[in-house]
C-alpha cells in the first residue's frame, strides 16, 4: 500500500481547479471561505464578559449596535402605504406599480420587526422589561454581528454580516423611496434590491405581452448587455423592457469590446456586469445561438440557498453572448449573482 501511495504522490499531478474545468480563482475563493470559517469559530470561543483586557461585555456591545441601528432606521424616509395608495387613486396600475407596492409592503414588515425588537431590547437592557428568550437571541446576534433570526425570517436570502446587511436594507429603502416620488418605472432598477426579483421579471413580460397582444404563456425574458457601465449613462427608461444594474458574474467576466463572455482576470473573483436590458420576446424569437444560459442566483450559496430560505436563491436564466462553447462556462460554474457578500 505504501508503494501505491508513493507512486500516486510522485506520478500524478497535484489537484488544481484546472483539473475540474474551473478558473484558478476558484481556489482563492475556497481558501477565503476556509479562513472566514476559522475566524468565525475563533470569535465564538472568545470570552463574552468584559474584563481588564478591554473586552466589551455582551450587553455593552449589544447596546452600542442597538443605538447605531436605531439611529439609521430613524433617519429613513417613511414608506407610508396609505399616502402612496392616495397618490395612485384614479390611475391605472401597471404591473411594475404592483411590484413596487409589494416590495414596500414587505420592507415595512421587516422594518417594523427591527424597530419593535430593538425597542424592547433597549427597555430590557435598562431594566424596565424582563429579558425574554427572543431578546436574549437578539442580544447575542448583535454581539456577534449576525442577522438576528427574527429579522432573517422577514428578510431576503443573504450571507451578509449584520453591518453590511443593515446598509443593504437602507439602500433598498432608498430605491423604494425614490420610486414613491413620481411612481414611474425607474430609469434603471437596482436588481439586487428586490425581495422578489421574479415578480419584476413577470412585470416585464406582462407589460410587453399586453402592449403587443401576445399570450403570456408564449412569452419569455431575454437579456441584452449594454455598453453602459454606470446607470447614469442611461438616458431614460426603455420602451422594450427594463434596464437593471447591480449584477455580478462569477467564474468569468464580461468583455465590453468583444460583447461576450471571457476568461476572468487573475485574482478577480467577481466581475461587475454593465447595465443590462431585460425585455420580453415570444418563445420562437428567443435567441439560442452562441448563447450561454447563465443561471442567476441571489447568493453565492446557489442551489442550497441561504439559511432559512429553502427556495435555493435561483431567480432565472439569462442568455449571455459567448464566442466559446457554452460547455466551457458550464464547467467553470459561471453564474450571475445579486449578492456576493458572505
Amino acid at each position: 500500500m505504501k508503494g501505491y501511495n508513493e507512486y500516486i504522490e510522485e506520478t500524478f499531478p497535484p489537484e488544481s481547479p484546472a483539473c475540474f474545468g474551473l478558473h484558478s480563482n476558484a481556489e482563492i475563493a475556497f481558501r477565503l471561505e476556509q479562513a472566514n470559517g476559522m475566524l468565525d469559530n475563533i470569535q465564538a470561543l472568545q470570552p463574552r464578559t468584559g474584563g481588564g483586557s478591554g473586552t466589551m461585555s455582551v450587553e455593552d456591545k449589544a447596546k452600542g449596535m442597538l443605538d447605531d441601528i436605531t439611529d439609521k432606521l430613524d433617519a429613513l424616509t417613511p414608506l407610508d402605504m396609505i399616502e402612496i395608495q392616495e397618490k395612485l387613486a384614479g390611475e391605472d396600475r401597471t404591473p411594475f406599480t404592483n411590484v413596487f407596492l409589494q416590495e414596500i409592503e414587505r420592507m415595512n414588515i421587516l422594518l417594523d420587526v427591527m424597530r419593535n425588537s430593538l425597542f424592547d431590547l433597549n427597555l430590557g437592557l435598562k431594566g424596565d422589561l424582563t429579558i425574554s428568550d427572543d431578546m436574549e437571541a437578539l442580544m447575542d446576534s448583535l454581539y456577534f454581528e449576525r442577522i438576528p433570526p427574527m429579522w432573517e425570517k422577514k428578510s431576503y436570502p443573504t450571507l451578509r454580516a449584520l453591518g453590511p446587511w443593515v446598509l443593504d436594507v437602507l439602500q433598498r429603502c432608498s430605491q423604494l423611496s425614490d420610486w414613491t416620488g413620481d411612481l414611474a418605472v425607474p430609469k434603471v432598477s437596482w436588481f439586487p434590491g428586490f425581495f422578489n426579483p421574479q415578480s419584476f421579471l413577470t412585470a416585464v413580460m406582462q407589460s410587453t405581452a399586453r402592449r403587443n397582444e401576445w399570450p403570456l404563456d408564449k412569452t419569455v425574458t431575454q437579456v441584452e448587455v449594454t455598453k453602459k457601465l454606470e446607470p447614469d449613462e442611461i438616458d431614460g427608461p426603455s420602451r422594450d423592457g427594463a434596464y437593471v444594474c447591480g449584477l455580478m458574474i462569477e467564474g468569468c467576466r464580461w468583455d465590453d469590446k468583444a460583447g461576450s463572455l471571457s476568461e476572468s482576470f487573475p485574482k478577480e473573483l467577481f466581475a461587475p456586469m454593465p447595465v443590462m436590458l431585460i425585455k420580453a420576446v415570444t418563445v420562437d424569437k428567443a435567441e439560442q445561438k452562441d448563447v450561454y444560459g447563465c443561471p442567476v442566483y441571489k447568493t453565492r450559496m446557489r442551489p442550497k440557498g441561504a439559511l432559512g430560505h429553502p427556495d435555493g436563491g435561483y431567480i432565472f436564466t439569462a442568455g449571455l453572448k459567448t464566442k466559446e462553447p457554452a460547455a466551457k462556462w458550464v464547467m467553470a460554474g459561471v453564474a450571475l449573482l445579486t449578492d456576493i457578500s458572505g
